[in-house]
């Protein structure tokens, strides 16, 4: 998909994962670290994932498509082109995180005793997947604004 309504769909897609991997980033990382969390939101951050792991090679396609358009590439827009590639791998890890807080909620409910040990390993797994997927995000957008926009002071 190249275009919606006319419009680069690589504008719009990157606007849904800007919201979406921060988003099931953090409520992974509440929903990990807080048992009333979990119960409430853990199959919502299941979904979100899901969508965000559907979503990022769409946005990754489209913009391969403008990249293509043209025939030169500033060093800004082939950084912001490899690191954008870098996604899946953060929006995949944001999955098996989300599913791995799922996992703990239905084998707490299931057991007499909290299961300290796998608690603790699934919010350490939660806090580096969404830290590391938060600050991609953030470097990703950032040269795709150097690119489109130039530098940016302050």
């Amino acid at each position: 998909m190249t275009t919606v309504f006319g419009l680069p769909a690589h504008a719009l897609f990157v606007h849904a994962i800007v919201v979406l991997a921060p988003l099931t980033a953090v409520l992974g990382i509440l929903c990990a670290v807080l048992p009333w969390a979990r119960t409430r939101f853990v199959w919502l951050v299941v979904a979100l994932a899901a969508v965000n792991l559907v979503l990022t090679p769409l946005t990754v396609s489209a913009g391969e498509w403008l990249y293509n358009r043209e025939e030169t590439h500033r060093p800004i827009l082939q950084l912001h082109e490899e690191r954008g590639e870098t996604m899946i791998y953060f929006s995949i890890a944001l999955l098996v995180m989300a599913i791995a807080i799922a996992v703990l909620d239905v084998r707490s409910r299931r057991a007499a005793s909290p299961q300290k040990v796998a608690t603790i390993v699934v919010a350490v797994i939660a806090v580096v997947v969404g830290v590391s997927s938060i600050v991609q995000v953030a470097r990703i957008g950032h040269t795709g604004t150097e690119a489109k926009w130039g530098q940016m002071s302050e």
